[in-house]
This record gives C-alpha cells, sequence and structure tokens, in this order.
C-alpha cells in the first residue's frame, strides 16, 4: 500500500514539473516568448485531474472543472471549435459524474470507485461507430467552419465523447480511448505551437497507461 501511494505521488509531482519546466523553456525561447500562463495553469489541473482519475479517486472532478474552464478558453484563442463544443459537454456530464462515481465508492475510506469491464464485442461496436462519426465530423467542420485543423480536431473530439462517458460509468476501457484521443492531441497541439498543451498530452497518454493498470487492479466486485 505505501509503495503505491509513493508511486502515485511521484507521479504527480513528475506531471506537475513537467509543466513548469515546459513553460519556462518555452518562454525563453524563441520560438514561443509569450505562452500564456492560462496554458500553464491548465497543464498543471489537467495533470491532478488526470492523476486522480487514474487513481479512481473521485476528487479528480474538483481539478477537472478548473481544467476544462482554462482549456476552453485556450481553444477559443486557437479556433479549435470542436474541442470547445466537447468541453462544453465536459463540464455538463461531469457534474453527473460526481454523483456516478458516488454510487460506485468502494467504501474503504480511500474514495476509490470500483470499474467495472465492457464485453469485446461491445468494445468494438463502439470503436467502429466511432471512427465513422469522426470522420463525418471532420468532414462537416472543414466544409462548414474555418477550423484550421479539421479532422485532427473531429478525430480528438468524437472519441472523447465515448470515452467521458464511459468513464463516467466507471468501464476501465475508456482508457483505451483516452490513449488515441491524448496521441493525436499531441499533434494538434505541437502544430498549434502551444508546447504546455503539447506537455500536458504527451504526459496524459503516460497516465492512459498507468491509470489501466491501475483500474485492473482495482477490485471488480462491490
Amino acid at each position: 500500500m505505501e509503495k503505491r501511494k509513493v508511486f502515485d505521488y511521484s507521479f504527480l509531482v513528475i506531471g506537475l514539473l513537467v509543466q513548469v519546466v515546459t513553460f519556462v523553456v518555452a518562454n525563453l525561447s524563441t520560438l514561443n516568448s509569450q505562452l500564456s500562463t492560462i496554458s500553464l495553469l491548465s497543464g498543471l489541473l489537467g495533470v491532478c485531474s488526470v492523476c486522480l482519475c487514474a487513481q479512481g479517486n473521485i476528487w479528480t472532478y474538483v481539478f477537472g472543472f478548473g481544467q476544462v474552464i482554462t482549456y476552453t478558453y485556450l481553444c477559443w484563442t486557437q479556433r479549435f471549435y470542436g474541442e470547445m463544443a466537447i468541453n462544453g459537454y465536459y463540464f455538463v456530464t461531469m457534474i453527473y459524474g460526481v454523483f456516478a462515481w458516488r454510487k460506485r465508492l468502494a467504501g474503504n475510506g480511500e474514495q476509490s470507485v470500483v470499474p467495472r469491464r465492457l464485453s469485446w464485442y461491445v468494445l468494438l461496436t463502439i470503436t467502429v461507430a466511432t471512427l465513422l462519426l469522426s470522420w463525418f465530423a471532420g468532414w462537416g467542420l472543414a466544409e462548414w467552419t474555418d477550423d484550421t485543423q479539421p479532422y485532427l480536431d473531429a478525430f480528438t473530439t468524437v472519441p472523447a465523447l465515448v470515452a467521458q462517458v464511459l468513464m463516467i460509468l466507471v468501464f476501465r476501457e475508456h482508457w483505451f480511448l483516452w490513449l488515441a484521443v491524448d496521441i493525436l492531441s499531441v499533434v494538434l497541439w505541437l502544430r498549434a505551437g502551444d508546447y504546455c498543451m503539447t506537455a500536458q498530452y504527451m504526459f496524459w497518454c503516460a497516465n492512459c497507461l498507468y491509470g489501466l493498470r491501475r483500474w485492473n487492479s482495482l477490485n471488480a466486485k462491490r
């Protein structure tokens, strides 16, 4: 138990340090001397939120609300309309998520939830449907908006919609979708020149693997 807690805290500290170091280096470089402190704040809140989510800790929502607000502002400055829309969705669904997670608490005094598992055929169906919807969403953004990266925006938006639902309903398979979203988001923000957001999503990729392993280790029965 103690070793696990040491790893949890160490992983969190590493994530926070990555954000701070990235912010300092990016602002000292000639590549981006005006990187907004909002990017740093959003990154720090995001690291706290995803680390707590990986632990199955309901306190993830406290930091999640702050991250959604700051991240939405950053998306507005870049005209990432799909990302803006999904963060409004996050905000609403997280309100429900607080109550949903409370019903799945293990009752061990650590505020951790008991995860569930999807059958393989349900997961396959969800994956195929998500890919098709993402393509159509990208086409729509390319045709009807001035989105700067329409297909990449869509493929980081639609899967995240699905992953959010699975997370709120405490299905451990949401980590697979989040990993795909985070990898594409690294590309999205790297191309936008926001290195704090790029570093955040790189860390989130590692957190998905950490979260999947951690959720698999949680007791599957109430």
